[in-house]
């Protein structure tokens, strides 16, 4: 009566309780386990009454009417969950049965207690990430395969420990090693993560060809704990630690116990919750652009995210000015971005030159002219910050234009010694403002946190480029500490 996938997810049935099916169809999977003895009640449940017309008659069939309710309902929003000790979604798209789940009302049933059998038609590695956001984990994958067709099916229970799943952590799944199968699929998922990045890479998308290639790399050849002293002394090959300002306080600031990591989290800023993010994907290190520590520390409170660190043993790298003047730093990123939009009259030349090809920012001159409104447009959307500032006096059209990541407002009458027409930096004051009107002079203030966060991306690119074994993310809560009405 049943397929193979179909027979995979009767196997995973607990059974101690009522099961509910969702998206029936037939009810085949409905009757096996009354059938089979596997369970004494079954709900029967889909969104649409023909399916359910289909099931009765398979119900009548087997002379199990008593043993099997048939509910019309949209996912399980109608269905009773008290007593179901499983729930089976299965052959329905990933996105679809992550939001049936996340749709359950946690109040009227006990959450805690359901098994969740599900089988995804598709985006397998979008369901593991949404189960563990929910606070559920993977207890069993496994693969059926039917044919060529290979089918993944897992089963998610409650998990007390909570934990995130890193974008590498939901397409590795959670075979067994031993899982012939399992091992089987994890190539074929790398066979298709290696021919996206080709694709990218033909494109000239090489940041996230890269990215895929990395992905693809570690679903083949596993995860790989790597030394952070030697993370840290490829990183200084890129963005010299000797060459930050002497205020500054760049490099390992915080050990861990092994210095060793297999994880990475990059962020911005390390805040509680970045740190909180990195413990729950169990990265061992953190790579900031600002320094976790700055000043002396003269008492630590526990809510510290120095202490955090410690307490949850994770290391933190912070490069702050030494990536601003790296020419394929905070700034290279910045003009690689306009680059990629604007055809420029010369080679742009750095803006406050430190020597030996180190300095903060650009100056760059545009082959053609562009109205003011537009460049600002074009500026919104290269730094994706949700607003953007600019003075209301000044050129028309803009052709020479200075930038500096971060907070450079106080060198703007530098660019207008450069003989620029406009000037990008964040964080700008008000005296600045008013002095630029007084120049006729435009600023575009796009904030402080999108002119330095684009540099995350470039961070991610060389380690994965260096080290593919190594399971590199982006902070999710590496965010915008505003917000805009």
């Amino acid at each position: 009566m049943l397929d193979k996938r179909l027979e995979m997810c009767a196997e995973l049935v607990d059974g101690s309780g009522i099961v509910c099916d969702v998206g029936t169809d037939h009810a085949y999977l409905a009757a096996e386990l009354i059938k089979s003895g596997k369970c004494e009640k079954v709900i029967a449940a889909d969104i649409n009454e023909g399916p359910l017309e289909a099931a009765a008659k398979t119900v009548e069939k087997y002379g199990i009417s008593d043993k099997i309710t048939l509910i019309l309902s949209d996912g399980l929003e109608n269905v009773p969950l008290d007593n179901v000790s499983d729930v089976v979604i299965a052959g329905m798209g990933g996105e679809t049965i992550a939001g049936i789940i996340e749709n359950v009302d946690i109040d009227k049933c006990d959450f805690e207690s359901i098994r969740w059998i599900l089988q995804p038609m598709t985006k397998p590695e979008y369901l593991r990430k949404k189960l563990y956001e929910f606070g559920l984990k993977i207890t069993t994958e496994k693969i059926a395969q039917d044919g060529d067709k290979m089918y993944v099916i897992m089963c998610a229970e409650y998990n007390e420990d909570f934990r995130c799943l890193t974008e590498c952590d939901s397409l590795f799944g959670f075979f067994e090693d031993n899982d012939t199968l399992g091992q089987k699929y994890r190539k074929k998922e790398a066979e298709r993560l290696e021919k996206v990045g080709e694709s990218l890479e033909k494109a000239g998308k090489v940041y996230e060809a890269t990215h895929y290639k990395a992905l693809a790399y570690k679903l083949e050849n596993d995860y790989k704990e790597h030394d952070i002293n030697e993370i840290y002394a490829y990183l200084n090959e890129l963005y010299p630690f000797n060459t930050q300002e002497k205020w500054d306080n760049s490099g390992i600031i915080v050990d861990n116990y092994k210095m060793t990591c297999t994880g990475v989290l990059l962020a911005l800023d390390i805040t509680n919750r970045v740190v909180s993010e990195a413990d729950n994907k169990l990265a061992d290190l953190i790579i900031s652009h600002h320094p976790v520590i700055f000043d002396p520390i003269k008492r630590l409170s526990f809510r510290s995210p120095v202490y955090n660190l410690a307490q949850r043993n994770i290391a933190a790298i912070c490069m702050h000015t030494n990536l601003d003047k790296s020419q394929n730093g905070t700034n290279g990123v910045i003009l690689r971005k306009l680059s990629e939009r604007f055809e420029f009259e010369h080679e742009p030349e750095i803006f406050e030159d430190c020597g030996n090809g180190t300095g903060f920012g650009f100056v760059c001159e545009l082959k053609e002219e562009i109205d003011t409104p537009d460049f600002a447009a074009v500026l919104k959307e290269i730094f994706g910050c949700q607003t953007l500032r600019y003075n209301k006096n000044g050129r028309y059209r803009i052709k020479r234009f200075a930038f500096c990541s971060g907070s450079g407002g106080s060198m703007f009458r530098e660019a207008v010694e450069r003989g620029c027409h406009a000037y990008i930096t964040g964080d700008i004051k008000h005296d600045v403002w008013i002095d630029a009107d007084w120049y006729y002079f435009h600023l575009f203030d796009c904030g402080h946190f999108h002119t330095e966060n684009l540099v995350l991306e470039e961070l991610r690119y060389v380690l994965e480029k260096k080290f593919p074994q190594l399971d590199v993310e982006i902070s999710e809560r590496s965010t915008d500490p505003c917000e805009y009405i």
